[in-house]
């Protein structure tokens, strides 16, 4: 008995060591909950709990795995600072999903969603002046379509009558593949599976292909365990697809598992963004909004850097968005630090050079040359996003 009352004792004394040697080191304790979280859990009260909820904004995300659920983990890891803000990131389902959640539910302030998104639900009759309702942070990235199939499909065209997976409905590629579907008069046998189990009932013949659209890598397509049987398939730039979409190029260093090395394939995207519902600038919504875009715009040099994900280095804050209003204290803020659009000048110098140049006769052939050119500049930002760092001696 006296054993273990001593045993006690000393382990007491060396705790209390420990812990007067970690104060005088500057040391943290391990066991010590914040300052911001002890107050809350001794002092809760009314006021902590309307503070709370003051600085902290809810974004909706999408399903897991998708990188729309990493931009969302890397905006709450930079973010959030103590009680001042807060990011709280929710999986979602897709970005038609995410338009419903920020017009309808409670405490959702922004999401990321698809560009061509809102045109599709008014195209389709769901919806009437949607984009009234919707504001844009930013524009972020540049999200690729990736159709995997068999050898033997070698263009999108080639899923003529064949059975496709879209996704679920709620979701965003559905959309995006069914208006390129729509456009380029490509009919399919179009079937929603939700993406990981699409992917084992294309193994098993079951589908023939399977479509993700999503910012490059994608999760479930970089993991897709391919036995040899399948690949990437071209998709063509076509006509019809030219004034909402941009030309892209899947790499092996993207999909080693499916393209060979040294290989490319092409393939179009559309732009994800950053949307909020329309607040009007004197709510208590809108202040939200200003703090996270204060927040958000300051620290934004940090994404481009490991170890985020490497889509932020497509990311231009002052992109300008075709058929979306800005919030306009995202607006004021790149006004006020001088931050403007990507000038044209640099585009100007490449179109005299170019061979494309004796080809493009109108103001519209030069602007739909220079969404290509902007597309091209995203992914050489993305290829050195990837890029192994150099070595150092």
């Amino acid at each position: 008995m006296r054993r273990l009352i001593g045993m006690a004792l000393v382990a007491t004394m060396l705790a209390f060591g420990f812990a007067a040697r970690a104060a005088e080191e500057g040391a943290v304790d391990p066991a010590k909950v914040s300052d911001s979280l002890k107050a809350i859990f001794q002092f809760g009260s009314a006021q902590t709990k309307q503070a709370l909820n003051q600085n902290t904004v809810t974004l909706i995300t999408g399903t897991i795995g998708g990188t729309y659920v990493q931009i969302g983990a890397d905006l709450a890891s930079v973010l959030d600072d103590g009680n001042k803000l807060r990011v709280l990131p929710i999986v979602g389902r897709g970005s038609v999903q995410s338009v419903a959640d920020i017009l309808f539910l409670q405490g959702v302030d922004i999401g990321i969603v698809r560009a061509d998104t809102l045109d599709y639900l008014e195209h389709k009759g769901f919806a009437k002046d949607i984009k009234r309702q919707f504001t844009y942070v930013t524009k972020l990235y540049n999200e690729e379509m990736q159709v995997i199939a068999s050898k033997s499909i070698n263009s999108l065209h080639d899923l003529e009558g064949k059975t496709v997976s879209v996704d679920l409905p709620n979701g965003s590629t559905f959309v995006t593949v069914l208006t390129v579907a729509e456009r380029i008069g490509l009919k399919a046998n179009w079937v929603y599976i939700e993406q990981r189990i699409a992917m084992e009932k294309l193994k098993k013949g079951e589908v023939d292909a399977v479509i993700v659209v999503g910012g490059k890598p994608y999760k479930s397509v970089s993991s897709f365990a391919n036995d040899g049987r399948f690949h990437l398939v071209k998709v063509d730039y076509e006509k019809p697809l030219q004034g909402d979409y941009l030309p892209a190029t899947l790499t092996s260093k993207d999909y080693p598992n499916l393209i060979a090395e040294g290989d490319s394939v092409d393939t179009i995207a559309v732009p994800a963004l950053l949307a909020a519902y329309n607040w009007a600038p004197n709510t208590d919504r809108y202040r939200k909004l200003t703090n996270f875009v204060d927040a958000f715009f300051t620290k934004f040099p940090q994404f481009q850097h490991p170890p985020f994900h490497p889509k932020w280095k497509e990311v231009s804050l002052s992109a300008p968005l075709q058929g979306w209003t800005r919030l306009p204290y995202a607006q004021q803020w790149l006004d006020t630090h001088g931050i403007e659009p990507v000038s044209r000048g640099k585009f100007d110098e490449f179109l005299k050079q170019s061979s494309a140049a004796g080809k493009t006769t109108s103001e519209a052939d030069k602007e739909q040359l220079f969404r290509q050119f902007k597309a091209w500049e995203a992914e050489q930002n993305n290829a050195r996003a990837q890029a192994p760092a150099p070595k150092t001696r």
